[in-house]
């Protein structure tokens, strides 16, 4: 079955995010560079280190990907419409709270996750790289 999944765009930090969002998460984490990929032509000693592909796979069955976009192409900043969405039920509340109040480390909170007046726990916060996330977990 097919999965849709969170690609990320970052100019240089996909690495530092995917790895604060590993701590966040949990799960196990892959990176290459762009100077990792053979054949790649024309890549600067400065963007040989930036992420080509990352892709973080947690416990949950999540998966979270990103890339940089470095000095060979040109870099699109997320807007305020793109948003990770981590949702779940009753039984996910604490993994969800707990993925919350790590990420606000350094975040901007726009909502804070508490019960909503349509009875589920809902919070919005902007991360540390300009991320925007929401959050819902549904009622018991």
């Amino acid at each position: 079955m097919a999965k849709l999944n969170p690609y990320l765009g970052f100019k240089d930090q996909a690495r530092a995010a995917l790895e604060f969002y590993q701590s966040v998460l949990g799960g196990e984490l892959s990176i290459m560079t762009f100077g990792e990929l053979p054949g790649m032509p024309d890549v600067s000693d400065a963007d040989k280190a930036l992420v080509m592909h990352g892709q973080l796979d947690t416990p949950g069955g999540l998966t979270l990907m990103a890339a940089d976009s470095g000095s060979m192409m040109p870099y699109v900043a997320a807007t305020s419409g793109v948003t990770v969405a981590l949702t779940g039920d009753a039984t996910d509340l604490d993994a969800i709270r707990a993925a919350y109040g790590k990420l606000l480390d350094g975040a901007t909170e726009t909502l804070p996750f508490e019960l909503a007046p349509w009875g589920d726990y809902y919070g919005q916060l902007t991360d540390k790289f300009g991320i925007s996330w929401m959050f819902d977990v549904g009622a018991p």
